[in-house]
């Protein structure tokens, strides 16, 4: 199983639990900019955070959107996005970044993630469906559960 998520509009506490709900042992990081706004959610802050639970974080810049593909994406030209992307995917770098990452996720649980909530148009659900072809694994998208740190802080 591979898993997928995105941070948007998450608690940074929630987004560690519902990993660990999960019990996902790597994070691949496939934003090709790791500074957020969110707080909790830039590479260092979120390896740190992921660290001290146990989960390992793997940034893969190469598997990232292009900035005009973000762009297209944003401006809901869905077609010119996947155009970018698509050409971006078979480029030498993002096909070594991709080996790496199909061989993480073979040998440990492992999670996608980048910002959107939504899988349906995010580059890491093209990216997850490349690697669970290879592998012949299945998808799964997870979202940041509301209110799961506390409900596990009080289980405990």
């Amino acid at each position: 199983m591979l898993f997928t998520v995105g941070y948007e509009q998450a608690d940074p506490q929630d987004f560690v639990a519902t990993l660990k709900h999960f019990g996902i042992e790597i994070l691949a990081d496939v934003r090709e900019v790791t500074v957020s706004r969110r707080r909790g959610f830039s590479k260092n802050q979120l390896r740190q955070m992921l660290f001290d639970s146990g989960i390992e974080y793997v940034h893969y810049r190469d598997l990232g959107d292009p900035k005009p593909g973000r762009d297209a994406a944003r401006a809901g030209d869905l077609d010119t996005f996947r155009r970018i992307f698509g050409e971006h995917m078979r480029s030498q770098e993002a096909q070594a970044a991709l080996k790496d990452l199909s061989n993480q996720a073979d040998q440990k649980r492992t999670c996608l993630m980048c910002y959107e909530r939504d899988p349906i148009d995010c580059h890491r659900s093209i990216v997850a469906r490349c690697i669970a072809e290879g592998l012949a694994i299945k998808i799964q998208h997870i979202g940041v559960q509301k209110g799961i740190a506390e409900h596990c802080i009080a289980a405990e």
